[in-house]
């Protein structure tokens, strides 16, 4: 199976400190990979260097085999994100916002796109709203409209069902599910929602200080730490001085 996602030893230093040091992994075509971690173990720092948002201090990112720090505008238009951290613009209406992102990716049937992406995500009724009057379920959707809007190869998910009410969160994951099958794109997902992670991911990460401290599948990490499920296998990990126990 083809990575498209290959990480080597990247590094992030801000002055003495390290958020990120010399994580290495890949991610399959076809595949959601899991990024855990508590706050602070420099899980949004991987997703900006991923993005190109932050500059590695040292170490190597490609994206379908494209090196990243000499590829960004390519790899840029095949890669998008969510984040429930980051707002679409507010004062735009949905439609226009969707179409505003369709040019910046280069999007070329701009409103067929828009069209199945409505649809698939149920926000038609909502194209002509103004964004920032949305409640925070119909803002996540459209938000996951914005980041496919350019068929990505590459997904990056942070906190993609943060603060939402169980059935949107459940409508969200089923409709990663069914894109996932439908399309061959790589997902990472960073995520406090262990069941989210359990339900979604082939494989997952824990980071915590900058490194990751296991990986593997979820249900091989449960057996593997004498657990009873992924939420406490994390907080073991999280807890643990020793690290790799």
């Amino acid at each position: 199976m083809k990575n498209l996602i290959e990480v080597k030893n990247i590094k992030k230093n801000y002055g003495k400190k390290a958020a990120v040091k010399g994580i290495s992994f890949n991610v399959q075509e076809d595949e959601i990979l899991g990024l855990l971690g508590p706050n602070g173990s420099g899980k949004t720092t991987t997703i900006g260097m991923l993005l190109g948002l932050l500059k590695p201090t040292s170490g190597q990112i490609f994206i379908n085999n494209l090196k990243l720090e000499d590829n960004r505008i390519k790899i840029l238009e095949m890669i998008n994100f969510i984040s429930p951290y980051i707002e679409l613009p507010k004062k735009l209406t949905v439609k226009q916002n969707l179409y505003v992102y369709s040019r910046l990716y280069k999007v070329r049937n701009i409103k067929e796109r828009i069209e199945y992406l409505s649809e698939k995500l149920r926000i038609g009724e909502l194209l002509e709203n103004i964004t920032g009057e949305l409640s925070s379920g119909q803002k996540n959707r459209v938000s996951l409209a914005k980041a496919l809007i350019n068929e990505p190869k590459v997904l990056l998910l942070d906190e993609p069902t943060a603060s939402l009410d169980p059935e949107i969160g459940d409508f969200v994951r089923t409709f990663l599910e069914e894109y996932k099958k439908e399309n061959k794109i790589s997902i990472l997902l960073a995520s406090h929602n262990m069941n989210e992670v359990t339900r979604l991911c082939k494989s997952v990460l824990m980071m915590k200080n900058g490194e990751i401290v296991d990986k593997g599948k979820p249900e091989d990490l449960i057996t593997k730490h004498g657990r009873n499920n992924l939420e406490e296998v994390f907080l073991k990990l999280s807890r643990s001085k020793n690290e790799l126990n």
